[in-house]
Order: structure tokens, then sequence, then C-alpha cells
């Protein structure tokens, strides 16, 4: 009996050191960077896919789209609110990270919402209530594809109280909010994206510079 009992302890030991070595050698597959380190993100990624310096490409579980992902953010998924997919017609997230500097925090996030259905002569509706919702204009920048219209607009967004207040000339101040209407011509598919910054301890343009690239988000989306 205490030989059966020993045996079935080292069976069980000897398996949970198995099944950690496996764990081992499949998480060394993946680059080490905060996307990869997190389960959930890394189901979206292709880790033999790092299409620049820092972003690795993002296929949506719609099949509808892809693009470039920052290799910093991790999605949320804490409940089953924060991530919304619906077979190849919607899908809805949010990326964020924190970057800290001498005690304070900086929170960086990626709200994207992919659907299908809208009309094509309510676009220029959608695109002006948009950018009036979120910036106070009505005319966004626009780059245009064969395949895709891309309206964008950015600005420096601060609250004082429950007043918001918002800058549009970034000769006065560094935009911190960035959004884009991404409408494909072939198609009812539309893709809005918010790019949003809060803390100002980074230096001006930063979030710009290292995640804001519309010329190549155009050449992976739909």
């Amino acid at each position: 009996m205490k030989k059966r009992t020993k045996t079935i302890i080292a069976t069980i030991a000897g398996t949970v050191i198995l099944t950690g070595a496996i764990w081992l050698i499949n998480e060394s597959r993946y680059p080490n960077v905060p996307a990869f380190n997190d389960h959930f993100t890394r189901k979206f990624l292709n880790k033999d896919k790092k299409v620049d310096d820092g972003f690795y490409e993002f296929k949506s579980k719609t099949g509808q789209y892809a693009m470039w992902f920052p290799e910093e953010y991790q999605l949320i998924h804490e409940n089953d609110e924060d991530y919304v997919v619906s077979g190849k017609m919607y899908e809805r997230w949010v990326a964020a990270y924190t970057k800290e500097h001498k005690k304070e925090h900086q929170i960086n996030s990626i709200s994207l919402k992919f659907s299908e259905g809208r009309d094509p002569g309510d676009e220029s509706f959608s695109v002006e209530s948009l950018m009036k919702n979120r910036f106070n204009v009505s005319e966004p920048k626009v780059i245009e594809t064969s395949n895709t219209r891309i309206y964008y607009q950015s600005a420096y967004i601060y609250f004082k109280g429950p007043e918001k207040h918002v800058i549009n000339d970034s000769k006065e101040h560094a935009p911190n909010t960035y959004v884009a209407y991404v409408a494909d011509k072939e198609s009812t598919k539309v893709i809005q994206l918010s790019m949003d910054q809060v803390g100002d301890f980074v230096k001006d343009n930063e979030l710009k510079k290292e995640y804001i690239d519309f010329e190549n988000f155009k050449k992976h989306s739909f």
C-alpha cells in the first residue's frame, strides 16, 4: 500500500513538473513584451510578424480587418463587457498601458469599434457627429486610398471640473487625443478608432510619434 501511494505521489509530481516544463517551453516561443505576456492579448497577435519596430500584426476575431498593434499595450478583459465580438459583424475592444515617471502615472489607451451595416449615405453625418462630439469641429483631415476613406482629427483635451476644454492648435499644445473613422469603399464596414493619453509628463508629441501612423494603418485595415 505504501509503495502504491508513493508511486501515485511520484506520478502526480512528475506530471506537474512535465506540465510546467511544457508551459515554459511554450512561453519561450513568444516575444518578451507586455502584449505577449498577456495570454488574452497574444491570441490576436502574430508573433512571427513584427511589422515594424515595436509593432506586431493584430488580426480581428471577426476576420474582417488587421492592423498594427503596439507591443506595450494589453487588451482589457476583466469582464465580458471589456471585449465584445458578434460573428463577422461587430467587435469592440480597449487596450491600455500605464507609464510611470517620478511617481506619476500616465494612462494610454486605444479604443476600437468595428461594425458592418452602416448606410453609406450617412457617412458624412456620422463623421461630423463624431468629430463635433470629441473636438468641437466638423472638418476632419482625410486620407483616401483605393479601398478606404480615413477621416481623422487630434487635439489636446482637458477638463476643469465638469467643463471640457479642447485645444485644436497643435502649436499651442501637443495633442493627447486622436480619433479616426475608417470607411471601406467596397462595403458597409467601418472602424472607429480612438487613442487617448491621460497625464502630461512625457515629451510633446511622444504619443503621436510612437503610436499614430495612419499611413501604415490604412495599409493594414480591412
